[in-house]
């Protein structure tokens, strides 16, 4: 099977000449860097980056599909790939399939659509805002439009320079420009409508309609069943009956009802000692998680700032479970996402007042908590229920506000993630924690 993947894409690359490849590497520009796409001159080493980011690989061609169809290749769509432009075409109407940006195939087509004489007055009008040396006779409108968003005159949501130029001798072009801009801001408006949204997105909904707003940012594959291990570790009885967390049980089973739903493999360990969780985690960074794409723990707890308490009255640091997911200490997870979400206090500040709905006064409890942070290890997000050198709060009929509310926001916004299994995965977190107030 191997072998048969790497003789489609020899032939396909042999197929492909000098303009094409620019245009190939243009329209992945959102998902390999332009350092790395400036670096490629031959189709076979485009294929390979492709395939290191996961874009292509055995099985699963669909970004490729939609190259050849952008770039006018429907010979090798057909010969190489068995699809057409008809299927292309229905293919790509599904909401979320594209993966090349409508802004990125917006400049695409504007460079198709322009003639040599375009081309020289774009370059003409530019003189003062790119270097000389950029807008030479040979440079295609491709490099002109790298060069015009790598000096920032155009972006995603800025084409004012463009369509000026454009609308003197193109206005036919330039109109393209408004068209995108309108369905871009029509867009925006729907994003921003106020929950609850109009379509269903309850767990068990199917067939509603959902558009995943295109991120021009790298993502986590989420490919694997299960998606990786939930670990609950979540202390509710302790030696001190009056330190009793009422209401995490609530909590716990929040977690379990929305990580199942995700295809978690979902665990829950109640009433640790502070050596009992930190070896149940450390248990799990030692296992293979080759299979898997992700790793998620939450901690619920009391605590202080920098450590969580232990049923025994000890304490854990969080340095120290982090530490056991590191690329070193747990290989199987590098490179791939460790989430980890916190409800115990970091100190015992109180907030500053606020007003609470009735259904909750009189309820509450503090946790005593951990510090938020910032581990040095890569690809590990911790969340906190609060800040540092604060309190935090649980409710002992419904529990935590924190993960309660976390829960409901995972469950009302990742209906794609359990329902369609051609869920691109979620975004990469080059930042390594979270703090919400």
């Amino acid at each position: 099977m191997s072998t048969d993947f790497h003789k489609l894409l020899f032939d396909i690359s042999e197929a492909l000449v000098t303009d094409e490849l620019e245009a190939l590497k243009f329209l992945s520009l959102e998902h390999i860097p332009m350092r790395q796409l400036e670096a490629i001159q031959e189709p076979k080493a485009f294929f390979k980056a492709l395939q290191e980011k996961d874009m292509i690989e055995v099985g699963s061609l669909s970004f490729l599909k939609e190259l050849l169809y952008q770039i006018n290749r429907m010979d090798l769509l057909a010969a190489h790939l068995g699809s057409s432009r008809e299927e292309m075409e229905r293919e790509l109407q599904i909401p979320g399939r594209a993966k090349v940006s409508a802004y990125r195939q917006l400049l695409y087509e504007i460079a198709e659509d322009l003639t040599p004489e375009d081309v020289k007055s774009v370059k003409f009008l530019l003189q003062t805002q790119i270097p000389k040396n950029k807008l030479q006779d040979n440079a295609s409108m491709l490099k002109v439009l790298l060069e015009m968003e790598r000096n920032g005159i155009i972006k995603e949501d800025d084409l004012a320079t463009l369509k000026d130029i454009l609308k003197g001798f193109r206005a036919d072009v330039k109109k393209k420009i408004d068209t995108y801009e309108e369905k871009k801001k029509e867009n925006d408006s729907k994003e921003k409508l106020p929950y609850p949204v109009s379509v269903s997105v309850h767990p068990a909904r199917q067939g509603a309609e959902w558009e995943m707003p295109h991120l021009p940012v790298e993502s986590y594959k989420m490919k694997n069943k299960p998606h990786g291990y939930c670990v609950i570790l979540n202390n509710y009885i302790f030696k001190n009956p009056y330190e009793a967390r009422e209401g995490t049980v609530k909590d716990g089973e929040a977690v379990k009802r929305v990580f199942k739903w995700l295809q978690f493999e979902t665990v829950e360990h109640m009433d640790l000692e502070a050596k009992q969780m930190y070896a149940k985690v450390k248990e799990y960074s030692k296992k293979d998680h080759s299979n898997m794409d992700c790793f998620v723990c939450f901690i619920f707890s009391h605590g202080e700032k920098d450590k969580i308490k232990g049923v025994d009255h000890e304490f854990v640091n969080i340095k120290d479970i982090l530490s056991c997911f590191s690329g070193s200490n747990c290989p199987s997870l590098a490179g791939k996402p460790k989430l980890f979400f916190i409800q115990a206090c970091q100190g015992s500040g109180g907030h500053p007042a606020v007003t609470v709905k009735e259904d909750f006064s009189g309820h509450l409890e503090t946790d005593a908590t951990p510090l938020t942070s910032i581990p040095d290890q890569a690809d590990i997000l911790v969340g906190m229920a609060t800040v540092e050198d604060y309190e935090c709060y649980r409710c002992t009929k419904t529990g935590s506000v924190y993960v309660q509310c976390l829960c409901d926001k995972m469950e009302l916004l990742c209906p794609l993630t359990a329902q369609n299994s051609n869920y691109s995965g979620i975004r990469r977190c080059y930042s390594s924690t979270d703090e919400p107030k």
